[in-house]
Formats: C-alpha cells, sequence, structure tokens
C-alpha cells in the first residue's frame, strides 16, 4: 500500500477545542471524539457483536498497513478513540460486504480524509450492557439455531450427519451456521434434500484447500503481522471463491432457461 492514509490529513490534538478550520481538515470521521483512551480489548469488545472473527493480531495489521493509527503511550502500549473504532468499522465492513482489498479500502480512507468522497459520519457505539463492555458468545445450541432459522431441529440434526453442517467442539454453531440452515430448508421445498448437498460441502472443502496453499507462507510463520496478514488474504480469497462458484452456477443455470 502507498503512504498511510490517516497520515495524510493532520491528527488533531486530543484536548483541544475544534474549530471550524480544523474540521476541515480532520480525518474521516469528523465530529467523533478522537481522545485515545480505549485500549485493545475495549476495541474488540465494541467490534466483536458484529465482527466476532476480529483479533488483536487483525487490529495491529490494519494499522501497519496505515488505515488507522492509534496513538502510543509512552510505554509503548497502543490507546484508540472512538473515531479509531469507526475507522476500523469501516475497513472491515468494507471486506465483509464488498469484497474490498485492503488497497483499495486505503484509497477510499484517503478521499474521504481529502473530502473527495462523501460518507455519511457513523454514531459512534459501543457494544456494552448496562455500561460494562461485552464480548458475547455468538455460538447457539442446535435448537437455538434451529428456532432462529425457523425450522425444526431435525433437519440441523441431518445436515450435521451429512457433513454439511458442522458444530464447534463445544457442540454449539458459528452465526454463518444460519444462512446454511435457511438455504437448505428453501432447497428442500425444490426437492433437493440433506444429502444433494455434501457436494456442496465437498467443493466449498476443495476450494478452502486452494486458499490455504495461498496463504501458506503467511500462515507458517510465527509473528502476529504475518498471520494477521494471512486471515485478511484468506477472507477476501474465500469470498473471491464464493463469487466465482456463484457466477459460474449462474452460468451454467442460465442455459436452462428459453
Amino acid at each position: 500500500m502507498s503512504a498511510a492514509p490517516h497520515s495524510r490529513a493532520r491528527r488533531l490534538p486530543q484536548d483541544v477545542p475544534v474549530t471550524q478550520d480544523d474540521a476541515e481538515h480532520e480525518p474521516w470521521p469528523r465530529g467523533i471524539s478522537r481522545r485515545a483512551s480505549m485500549r485493545i480489548s475495549d476495541v474488540l469488545a465494541a467490534l466483536q457483536l458484529e465482527f466476532p472473527a476480529v483479533t488483536p493480531s487483525k487490529l495491529r495489521f490494519l494499522e501497519e498497513q496505515g488505515l488507522v493509527e492509534p496513538v502510543r503511550t509512552p510505554s509503548g502500549y497502543r490507546q484508540y478513540s472512538p473515531a479509531d473504532v469507526e475507522r476500523l468499522r469501516f475497513v472491515l465492513r468494507q471486506q465483509r460486504d464488498r469484497y474490498m482489498p485492503l488497497k483499495v479500502i486505503g484509497d477510499r480512507l484517503a478521499a474521504l480524509d481529502a473530502g473527495e468522497e462523501d460518507e455519511p459520519t457513523p454514531r459512534a457505539r459501543l457494544a456494552t450492557a448496562d455500561g460494562v463492555l461485552q464480548r458475547p458468545d455468538t455460538r447457539v445450541s442446535a435448537d437455538a439455531l434451529a428456532s432462529d432459522a425457523g425450522v425444526e431441529p431435525a433437519l440441523v440434526t441431518e445436515l450435521v450427519e451429512a457433513g454439511v453442517l458442522t458444530p464447534s467442539p463445544g457442540g454449539g454453531f458459528e452465526p454463518w451456521a444460519r444462512e446454511i440452515v435457511v438455504t437448505a430448508a428453501a432447497l428442500s421445498e425444490h426437492g433437493i434434500d440433506v444429502r444433494h448437498l455434501r457436494q456442496f460441502r465437498t467443493a466449498a472443502e476443495r476450494q478452502a484447500d486452494l486458499v490455504e496453499q495461498a496463504v501458506a507462507p503467511w500462515r507458517g510463520q510465527r509473528n502476529a503481522s504475518s498471520r494477521a496478514r494471512a486471515a485478511t488474504m484468506a477472507a477476501e480469497l474465500g469470498e473471491l471463491c464464493a463469487r466465482m462458484h456463484t457466477a459460474l452456477v449462474r452460468s451454467s443455470v442460465a442455459d436452462l432457461l428459453p
């Protein structure tokens, strides 16, 4: 990536009143506190409701890529502001929802910082309960998963027995399992039952093998930055594989249309 986009705009002193001229040069998001008082653990708690897979290594990697610039204390610890958290939330959403590479996200942030693009200023928020930062357990039981997906528990059991759905070692299911269950239920209404879905799982595992080979050089390194880079690449490649699969299925189905 080119020069860090966050550093292209002047960082404002944290405890000095912001004038109109300051606001025009303030990095995006504007109008949100830049007082750095949050530790990494606080940032993770604020993000994990929406991004349960985010890790300290991921945050450090995004910092290395110039997408966020936490303040360092005299002891070397990172401290983040609410504006930093919203900046991170923007980056993670662009990756998840638009499949954007980090370089493109960096360019977008640079344009936002310079006022060349317009993005609604987010409302800063933290994940709390009674004012206490929370780390939610995102795994759910089979019964809860079935209830949330609006299906009979027997369907979840069938998907597990067929190897289409895999519970965690503790027996719970991750949030993405809901989409599998809902889609399986919809397919069953057209006569495509659980036993047919094993081929989808096999295809997904083969694609995952390709992704694993691509990120292996970084996963094999011990430093946290390389592991975070591997995780970011794996997520991007996984989404690209999914898009390719969808495009190919649509292309094949198009031959069946009149």
